[in-house]
């Protein structure tokens, strides 16, 4: 099996939850995988100390990064760390970013992508409002990266609902894209699977939606539903909630074909936007 989504319960103990992910990325090393996908938060959920777990990170002072590098070196494995918070590269004192980073299999850093589209949102759960611009900072960047298994487009989340980002990656070469995630339960039960499989279907490319699946503190409750989508729009693997590593392989050859057999990054064409016409009076 060359990819694997790992869904976790993860909580606001960062150890704990690095022992966990420890444990499911050695099932997904065992089980073949060359590449694997961590949820979003998959480290820490539910902190408000998000900027000062960020700096210790930066400042060579945390857990997580030393953590993830020898995970990679020791399973051999490329790692797609959903997210962590993090400052921009430098600036330890910034405001951090939902930062997703991919680990190569000897623990070096082959991209970054910081999160675009931030979670500002009313919610009819029992939290009710999410701000995540109170604690991280927007990227600006659309990222594409190589690794052994085709070439990766990272996303996060709320990127889900704003298909002109994956239009992007695929523009740039994507072939497979990452979605970590930690969907609520009242949203994802409305859109998680129609918004991963029409984002696979109209980019042709694989999509690894690694969620976060069960209660976590604040409360918080997430929606799970982790899933391997291929570029037909396929569900080739899924986990409704708790913890699991999720197995696919990706077919290149029947990739190839269906964009060869329907073309849709050459049809597409750019539209004037409509002029408003007058306002009508009675």
């Amino acid at each position: 099996m060359s990819l694997a989504v790992i869904q976790m319960v993860s909580q606001d103990d960062v150890l704990a939850n690095l022992a966990s992910a420890r444990r499911l990325l050695e099932q997904a090393a065992e089980g073949g995988a060359r590449l694997a996908v961590l949820p979003e938060n998959f480290a820490a959920i539910g902190r408000r100390d998000l900027a000062q777990l960020g700096r210790a990170e930066a400042l060579g002072e945390g857990p997580i990064l030393p953590w993830l590098r020898q995970t990679a070196r020791d399973l051999r494995l490329w790692i797609v760390a959903g997210t962590l918070p993090l400052p921009p590269d430098g600036r330890p004192e910034d405001k951090p970013n939902a930062c997703s980073l991919l680990i190569d299999e000897q623990g070096e850093r082959a991209a970054r992508y910081d999160k675009i589209h931030l979670f500002d949102v009313d919610v009819t759960d029992n939290r009710g409002r999410y701000r995540e611009s109170d604690d991280y900072a927007h990227g600006a960047e659309v990222v594409v990266a190589d690794t052994p298994v085709g070439r990766l487009g990272l996303t996060v989340c709320y990127d889900l609902r704003f298909p002109e980002l994956y239009g992007a990656l695929r523009e740039a070469g994507a072939e497979l894209i990452s979605a970590p995630a930690a969907f609520t339960a009242v949203t994802g039960a409305a859109h998680w699977q129609v918004l991963v499989r029409a984002r696979a279907i109209e980019t042709q490319c694989y999509v690894l939606a690694a969620g976060q699946g069960g209660t976590h503190p604040g409360p918080r409750e997430t929606f799970g539903h982790s899933a391997i989508v291929d570029p037909w729009g396929r569900v080739l693997a899924e986990q409704a909630r708790g913890e699991a590593v999720l197995f696919a392989n990706r077919d290149a050859t029947e990739q190839a074909a269906i964009r060869q057999r329907m073309p849709v990054s050459t049809h597409r064409r750019f539209m004037t936007p409509a002029t408003p016409g007058p306002a009508r009076t009675e």
